[in-house]
C-alpha cells in the first residue's frame, strides 16, 4: 500500500519531500490508466495552488490531495450527482459544510469523483461517464485478470478508485445502504462510515434524508481518523485497550449467508488470527436481523424519498436516466403515507431492540460484502444483464444496510491475502459507538495485513 496521509505530512515536515511533490505524484495517478473513469473533473490548479500554501506540512490535512464526489457542492463547480440531467444547472455558489471543513484543514480539491447516479446502486456502474475498474490498494495492483476489470462498488466509485490508485489520500463520499464501505472492501482499502448525525449533509444532493451519511474512504484507520475528526469537528479520544480489552460478536444469521469461497476463506482466516492474538468473538444470533426484509417490504427509506426529490426531474427528464436507477426510484412512487409512517415507526422498534441485545458487546464483526466484486461485463448496462445486476446489487448491500437501518457506526478494513480478490471485514456497532469501533480498527488493522 502507498504511503497514507499522515505519514506523508510528517515526511513534509521532516524535509523528505514537499506537499508540491505529493502533488504531482497524485495528478499522475488520477491521469493514468488505472484511474480512468474515475474523475468526472480534475482540478490541477487548485491542488497546486493548495500545496505550494501548506510546504511545512502545519495543517492537519498539509495540502495533500482529497477528492470529492460528484455529490457534494464545490464553489464554482456544477454538481451532476453522476447524472446527465443536471449538467445544465448552475454552478454552486458555496462549498457545502464538508468541503469547506476539508478546505479549511487544508486538503487540496484533486476533482470532483464519478459515481452511480444518484448515489443509488452498491455496484459502481455508470452508464454515461463510465465506469472506473476496481484497484486494489492494499496490494496496489489491478483488480482481476488482465482484460477482466472488476466493478469498483458504489455508488461512491470513483473516490475509492481514487484513493486506492494513490490519486488522493482522503475520497470523500456518502453512505446511504452501503455507499463507502462496499467500494472500501471491493478496492482493498479503509471505508468508515460514522453515526449520520456527526457529519453535516448541508450542501450534498440527497437520496435518503433519513440514512444519508457524509464520510469518507482512506489508506489506514489513523487517517481515516483524521478524515473524521475533520468532518465531524471533534476529536477521537485515542485508547490503549488490547484486543482481549474488547467484547466481540460474530452474527451468523444474515450476515453470513450466501459467502462466496473468497470471502469466507478471508472472513474464516481472520477470525482465528483475532483469536489467536487474544480476541475474545462470541457467536451470536441477532435474530432481529431477519427482520429486515419484511420491514422493507413496501420500498423502503431509499426509494420514497427519493422520488420525492426527484419526481419533478424525472417528469421532465425520466428518459435521461439511467434505467436501473429509474426502476428503484420509481419503487418510491407506489409507497403510501401509512406505510411510510408505519416504516418510520417500525424502525425505531427495531433499532432499540437491537441495541438491547448489543448492550456489553464493543463491536459485531462481518464480511463488509458476502460476495466479491462482479467483473464489470457481468453487470454491464443492457436489459439482459437487469437480473444479475439486482441480485448482486441486493448481496453487496446487504450486510452494510443493516447498520444504516440501525442508524449505527462501521468501518470496512481490508483483509484478504496476496493473490486474492479484496475482501472486506466489517466492525459495527449502532449510533454513536464510532469511537470504540476506530480506537478497535486501530488494533485490528495490523493484525489483519499480516501476510
Amino acid at each position: 500500500m502507498k504511503a497514507d496521509l499522515i505519514a506523508t505530512r510528517h515526511a513534509i515536515r521532516a524535509g523528505a519531500t514537499t506537499a508540491q511533490t505529493a502533488a504531482d505524484a497524485c495528478l499522475a495517478a488520477a491521469q493514468s490508466p488505472a484511474c480512468q473513469h474515475a474523475f468526472m473533473q480534475l482540478t490541477p490548479e487548485a491542488l497546486q495552488r493548495t500545496a505550494s500554501q501548506h510546504q511545512v506540512g502545519k495543517s492537519p490535512l498539509a495540502g495533500l490531495a482529497v477528492s470529492i464526489k460528484d455529490l457534494f457542492d464545490v464553489q464554482g463547480q456544477i454538481t451532476q450527482a453522476g447524472s446527465i440531467v443536471l449538467k445544465n444547472q448552475p454552478p454552486a455558489k458555496a462549498d457545502c459544510l464538508a468541503v469547506a471543513r476539508l478546505r479549511a484543514a487544508g486538503a487540496g480539491l484533486i476533482g470532483r469523483t464519478n459515481m452511480v447516479e444518484f448515489a443509488f446502486s452498491g455496484v459502481g456502474n455508470n452508464p454515461h461517464h463510465g465506469t472506473p475498474a476496481a484497484w486494489d490498494g492494499l496490494y496496489d495492483q489491478a483488480v482481476g485478470a488482465l482484460g477482466q476489470p472488476h466493478a469498483p462498488g458504489g455508488s461512491s466509485s470513483g473516490a475509492a478508485v481514487s484513493v486506492a490508485t494513490g490519486a488522493a489520500f482522503i475520497g470523500l463520499g456518502s453512505d446511504t445502504g452501503g455507499s463507502i464501505r462496499v467500494p472500501a472492501a471491493l478496492n482493498g482499502i479503509v471505508g468508515f462510515k460514522n453515526t449520520a448525525r456527526l457529519v453535516p449533509t448541508q450542501g450534498a444532493l440527497p437520496l435518503s434524508t433519513t440514512l444519508d451519511t457524509v464520510c469518507a474512504m482512506t489508506r489506514s484507520v489513523r487517517d481515516a481518523i483524521l478524515a473524521h475528526e475533520v468532518l465531524s469537528a471533534r476529536q477521537v479520544p485515542r485508547g490503549l485497550r488490547p484486543l482481549s480489552g474488547y467484547r466481540l460478536a460474530v452474527v451468523k444469521s444474515l450476515m453470513q449467508d450466501g459467502m462466496d469461497a473468497t470471502v469466507s476463506r478471508a472472513f474464516e482466516r481472520s477470525l482465528n488470527r483475532l483469536r489467536a492474538a487474544g480476541a475474545r468473538i462470541d457467536e451470536i444470533d441477532l435474530m432481529e436481523l431477519n427482520e429486515l426484509a419484511p420491514m422493507m417490504s413496501t420500498g423502503g427509506f431509499s426509494p420514497a424519498e427519493g422520488f420525492a426529490w426527484h419526481r419533478a426531474l424525472i417528469e421532465r427528464q425520466g428518459g435521461h436516466y439511467d434505467p436501473r436507477v429509474l426502476q428503484r426510484l420509481m419503487r418510491g412512487s407506489g409507497m403510501k403515507a401509512h406505510e411510510y409512517m408505519d416504516l418510520v415507526q417500525a424502525r425505531g422498534q427495531w433499532i432499540r431492540r437491537v441495541e438491547a441485545a448489543l448492550v456489553g458487546y464493543d463491536a459485531v464483526l462481518s464480511p463488509t460484502t458476502p460476495i466479491t466484486g462482479p467483473k464489470i461485463s457481468d453487470v454491464a448496462p443492457g436489459a439482459e444483464r437487469d437480473a444479475e445486476f439486482f441480485r448482486i446489487n441486493g448481496l453487496l448491500l446487504r450486510n452494510t444496510s443493516a447498520v444504516n437501518t440501525l442508524d449505527g457506526c462501521g468501518i470496512s478494513l481490508p483483509c484478504h491475502a496476496p493473490g486474492e480478490l479484496p475482501v472486506g471485514l466489517m466492525a459495527w456497532h449502532a449510533a454513536m459507538h464510532d469511537d470504540t469501533i476506530l480506537q478497535l480498527a486501530l488494533v485490528l488493522e495490523p493484525l489483519l495485513q499480516q501476510h
